[in-house]
């Protein structure tokens, strides 16, 4: 990583969405899963959220940089681990950071709210974030097919951290 980008890594701001982000919310989703559209068939589940009823139950965080909303991270608890339901950063944005901030950021998150792990799910035909969570710790757990998508099931411990 480079000096330019740990700086704009330092610069990029975690926060609650709020109501007013919900547009820029959406346009980031769209913006980051819409590519994978003609890949498996449809629209991939992020894209099919209710995430004006995410921002208001509190999951949404938003990475924001010069003002402008980058990223989305979407963390749900459970009553094993923290789910990490969704990462998505604008196109525009894509590897200046703002993805391993929100990465980073969920994590830390799941720690201070007493979990020990972290776990997540993708698509199967998304097999580049495979590798990501796989390069960053996280193991394969299962795989299953549920409301027609074909989903990979991964886990990461915490405890180490």
């Amino acid at each position: 990583m480079t000096a330019g980008r740990d700086t704009q890594n330092r610069s990029c701001a975690i926060r609650p969405a709020m109501p007013a982000d919900l547009a820029a919310v959406e346009a980031i989703v769209c913006d980051a899963y819409g590519r994978y559209i003609s890949r498996i068939g449809h629209e991939p589940g992020p894209m099919l959220d209710d995430y004006a009823s995410l921002i208001g139950d509190g999951y949404v965080h938003v990475a924001v940089r010069d003002a402008v909303v980058r990223g989305v991270l979407v963390l749900v608890p459970q009553v094993d681990a923290m789910l990490l339901d969704n990462v998505a950063v604008a196109r525009a944005a894509q590897g200046t950071g703002v993805g391993r901030s929100l990465l980073e950021f969920a994590e830390r998150s799941a720690m201070a709210a007493g979990f020990g792990k972290i776990k997540l799910y993708t698509n199967e035909a998304m097999t580049e974030n495979i590798a990501l969570y796989d390069r960053i710790g996280y193991v394969e757990t299962h795989r299953a097919e549920e409301k027609g998508l074909r989903r990979v099931y991964m886990v990461k411990s915490l405890s180490g951290n």
